[in-house]
């Protein structure tokens, strides 16, 4: 059996429920599962029942856009105490953040002519936080666009006609902050950072040394020999090893939990978590 630890609900951008990936995860074979939702964890406690109820391990998750250096990186955290004030604080400013955004870009969309308003956003999104991806849905029920990755080409990827920066922690913050609030700390998907993996050198040791306890080794895009090559980084500093799908559901047609036909999460990774936890926090 595989494990799963990046997963996304439609608390951010997913579209299941925590209640439906965590039945999915069973059905699908995944003992162990994560909902690594954008800046927010307002998914777990209902994941945590559901897991409960199916037999199916759920681990406390979320990932964080984050910026080192003028360079944009995504760090996942596990096992964080859902109640700790820190970091909900945290997660709020970037929260209000966002919605600050998501007014933005329809502000700028209207000056080109297209009549979406925020209101059509929220139904579109239905449920958590509101991002780029549902923008994206409200510019193909216009007509404006064949597709999502067309409107992030079109409109909404840097440089793109309405892309609006948003505020983002630094790296050394956001994993104080996971830190602090008894998690985790892994880098998301190097892969999408650098295809080459040539940054990891420099990259990892300042990383680790703010804090950074692991490094998504087994994605879907990985592949096994840049797998071993990041299995070498993470062995250079001292770094766990993860793994997880991504998986989002319907907005990304095709995919699906980790195990399968689709990339195989070795359940002791998650073991070798939980003793670094009873070790060092």
């Amino acid at each position: 059996m595989s494990i799963d630890l990046h997963t996304h609900s439609w608390f951010s951008d997913g579209t299941k429920s925590p209640t439906e990936l965590v039945d999915l995860a069973r059905r699908s074979g995944v003992s162990a599962l994560s909902i690594t939702d954008h800046d927010t964890m307002d998914g777990v406690a209902e994941a945590l029942t559901a897991g409960s109820e199916h037999g199916v391990e759920v681990v406390p998750g979320l990932e964080v856009s984050v910026v080192h250096r003028k360079t944009v990186l995504h760090i996942l955290g596990y096992f964080m105490d859902m109640d700790n004030q820190a970091l909900n604080a945290a997660l709020a400013v970037l929260q209000e953040a966002r919605d600050g955004r998501n007014e933005e870009i329809i502000s700028r969309l209207k000056k080109q002519g297209i009549s979406a308003t925020v209101r059509e956003l929220k139904e579109i999104s239905g449920h958590g936080q509101t991002g780029r991806p549902h923008i994206a849905k409200l510019l193909m029920n216009h007509g404006m666009v064949r597709s999502i990755p067309q409107a992030f080409d079109d409109y909404l990827k840097k440089g793109a006609k309405a892309y609006v920066p948003r505020f983002a922690y630094s790296a050394e913050e956001a994993i104080a902050l996971i830190r602090d609030a008894g998690g985790i700390a892994v880098l998301a998907h190097p892969i999408q950072l650098d295809r080459s993996l040539s940054l990891l050198s420099s990259l990892l040791p300042v990383l680790r040394g703010y804090g950074l306890v692991g490094i998504e080794t087994f994605y879907p895009t990985q592949s096994k020999k840049m797998r071993k090559r990041i299995r070498k980084f993470a062995e250079k500093n001292d770094l766990l090893l993860t793994g997880g799908s991504d998986y989002h559901g319907e907005i990304r047609p095709g995919t699906r939990l980790a195990g399968g036909n689709n990339v195989f999460v070795p359940p002791e990774l998650l073991e070798k978590m939980k003793i670094w936890l009873a070790e060092n926090l």
